[in-house]
């Protein structure tokens, strides 16, 4: 996939996003469907969400300032929380609707025309949601992959939907209808409740991934040649970027230009092997090695 930037890819998001809102809005207004209005409030989120993701988008690409001297990366992760916020609130909604239509069932009209249309934006949101799946892991964005698991979900209640929905004129039990908008209301609920629990996890400084952590130390290892051993590792992730600190301990008659070169190399390995980061190494002398953080082979 050409590279393409995170503010061209959330533009984009909100243009399919309105484009699936249209065929979801139609495939209701033909049928009456409790469950294909429910699935279209679920959509006006997605057009919600695009705008957020791209105000969080331009606060986290801004420099870092004297209020925010480690920079404005969280915001995307801000956004990712409101976002699960409004999930959730769009699944009372869609509970309260279909607790309604479930006291009072009847027949959806023109059901053949309804699952077409909604077939389509289930289509369109799929290919979308692969897209923002992959260049999210790609950049490092939480914007972009919350994005992208919510039009994911969206997908998959598009299917569930249809399927359910051919069943209505098969059976003739319109019941059916608010059993599927009550099943679209619990999975969005699950959908933010994950978006939410994700993000709030990042912004409380959680440890990256143990492959992610063993990825660093085999780097500091296989570069820091002519140091002793590193030790007190830390590390997170925010967004795009990575801060990593950990203390060098070299030989004590080491000069001070000798430690800044290992320094250096270790700085660059690592940015090679995790991308962007923000590194703090804290050199130490020999006598205090604690002898158990990463031997660095010499």
């Amino acid at each position: 996939m050409p590279d393409i930037s995170k503010t061209a890819l959330a533009w984009t998001s909100l243009g399919v996003s309105i484009a699936a809102l249209g065929l979801k809005y139609a495939a209701w207004r033909v049928t009456g469907s409790i469950a294909l209005y429910s699935d279209a409030i679920e959509t006006i989120i997605n057009v919600v969400a695009a705008l957020t993701g791209l105000w969080a988008l331009h606060i986290a690409s801004l420099p870092p300032d004297e209020n925010h001297t480690y920079g404005h990366y969280k915001a995307e992760y801000l956004s990712a929380v409101a976002e699960g916020v409004l999930v959730l609130m769009t699944a009372l909604v869609i509970g309260r609707e279909a607790w309604i239509d479930w006291q009072h069932p009847s027949m959806p009209d023109a059901p053949l025309s309804g699952i077409l249309l909604n077939g389509s934006a289930g289509v369109l949101n799929l290919a979308w949601a692969l897209v923002l799946l992959r260049a999210g892991r790609a950049k490092r964005s939480p914007t972009l992959v919350a994005a992208g698991q919510h039009v994911m979900s969206d997908v998959w209640t598009t299917i569930g939907l249809v399927g359910g929905f051919i069943l209505i004129p098969l059976t003739g039990w319109p019941w059916i209808d608010a059993l599927l908008a009550g099943l679209i209301a619990l999975n969005v609920l699950r959908v933010g409740w994950g978006m939410m629990r994700e993000s709030i996890a990042a912004l409380m400084d959680e440890a990256p991934d143990p492959d992610t952590l063993e990825a660093i130390r085999q780097v500091i290892a296989a570069s820091g040649r002519g140091a002793i051993e590193a030790h007190d590792l830390r590390a997170r992730i925010v967004g795009a970027m990575a801060f990593v600190e950990f203390h060098l301990v070299v030989p004590g008659s080491m000069s001070v230009d000798a430690a800044h070169e290992i320094c250096d190399r270790i700085e660059a390995a690592l940015r090679a092997r995790i991308g962007d980061a923000l590194i703090h190494i804290h050199v130490e002398p020999d006598r205090k090695a604690k002898h158990c953080g990463i031997a660095i082979p010499a």
